[in-house]
């Protein structure tokens, strides 16, 4: 019995050696079954895992890491523990590859919201390990990010979206994503929707085509 750092539920491809292996991180306050839902829509080649983040939240839900409210009600990301998730994932992205009949150069992160922050971070942190991102509903948080040198980007690719009146994380800040991914050097695609805090179906549809056209 294999024993992994992080809890994840998974589907399986039809392929049965050597698969796209896509890896699904779920937002704030949610849990491994949110992001899941996807799968039934999605290429049955990919072998799929849905991460069940590590810090357990009241009355229910997990998280990548705390969010706190201070007297302004401003919002401040405990980065210490995003830090330690980052290094989770990496940690179970090798432990995945070596259990599972998937293909370790063909390795997706698709994030909603704080699994897109981490999907970030663990993406432009450990690039050799990771060929796409799909980053919905987040941002770039610079913080948790070891930068490494502009060719270890070369073979990576993001797919960024953001709603254009999302009422959790400004859209100004998914903004900054283009910038940030131009100034060093990394395939990507930045989109807007009409929509707030989630993903809209064209959005869906969007993201699906990109990522076969992956494979």
């Amino acid at each position: 019995m294999t024993s992994f750092s992080i809890n994840h539920i998974t589907r399986s491809s039809t392929l049965k050696e050597k698969a796209p292996l896509l890896i699904l991180l779920h937002g704030y306050g949610s849990d491994e079954n949110d992001l899941f839902s996807f799968a039934p829509e999605l290429s049955e080649e990919l072998f799929i895992i849905s991460l069940k983040a590590p810090y357990q939240l009241q009355p229910y839900g997990n998280a990548w890491y705390a969010i706190n409210f201070d007297a302004n009600n401003d919002k401040w990301s405990d980065n210490d523990q995003a830090i330690q998730s980052r290094e989770l994932i990496a940690t179970f992205i090798d432990e995945a590859c070596s259990h599972y009949p998937v293909d370790k150069d063909n390795v997706t992160l698709l994030g909603f919201s704080q699994g897109c922050i981490l999907s970030f971070s663990v993406g432009l942190t450990y690039p050799e390990k990771i060929k796409n991102i799909i980053g919905l509903s987040g941002y770039i948080n610079e913080d948790i990010i070891k930068l490494k040198t502009q060719d270890a980007y070369k073979n990576i690719d993001i797919y960024a979206s953001h709603g254009s009146v999302d009422q959790v994380i400004p859209v100004d800040w998914a903004r900054k994503t283009s910038p940030y991914l131009e100034k060093h050097h990394i395939k990507h695609i930045y989109n807007e929707f009409p929509v707030g805090h989630g993903v809209a179906p064209q959005n869906f549809y969007e993201l699906k085509d990109w990522l076969e056209q992956k494979l």
